[in-house]
């Protein structure tokens, strides 16, 4: 199973846990959960007006050994308006990019974090993982 929490934050919110989402799906080749702003695809759906997330920003897929991937999946625009992160486990730091279009295996049995920031300003998509192993 995989578990979802995510957070929306901008400017002075850093840190706040109020309007923290939760999503989850059990670790079935094929399963998809997805964040963005579009509520009839997606399972976590950031704010309408933060048009630095796609549509369909983020895919996380389960693949046919029930490992998890994240996937940034590439928007109609060729320059992306965010930058995209991965922290894995308690790794301090700001965790290492994910490329547009990119995608990474997250670790069995580990948790983590994907972080959307905002190019132009101090907003940012904070959605957390835990995958049972």
């Amino acid at each position: 199973m995989l578990e979802l929490t995510m957070a929306t934050m901008a400017g002075g919110d850093a840190g706040a846990t109020a309007g923290m989402v939760m999503a989850e799906a059990d670790s079935e080749p094929g399963a998809v959960l997805r964040v963005g702003r579009d509520g009839s695809l997606c399972r976590l759906v950031t704010p309408q007006d933060w048009l630095f997330v796609s549509r369909v920003h983020l895919e996380f897929r389960c693949g046919p050994g029930q490992e998890w991937s994240v996937c940034w999946l590439r928007g109609s625009q060729g320059d992306p308006a965010s930058q995209v992160r991965v922290r894995l486990g308690d790794a301090p730091g700001p965790g290492h990019p994910l490329a547009y279009g990119g995608e990474v295996r997250l670790p069995r049995g580990g948790s983590g974090e994907v972080v959307v920031l905002d190019r132009s300003g101090p907003r940012s998509v904070n959605v957390g993982f835990y995958q049972e192993s």
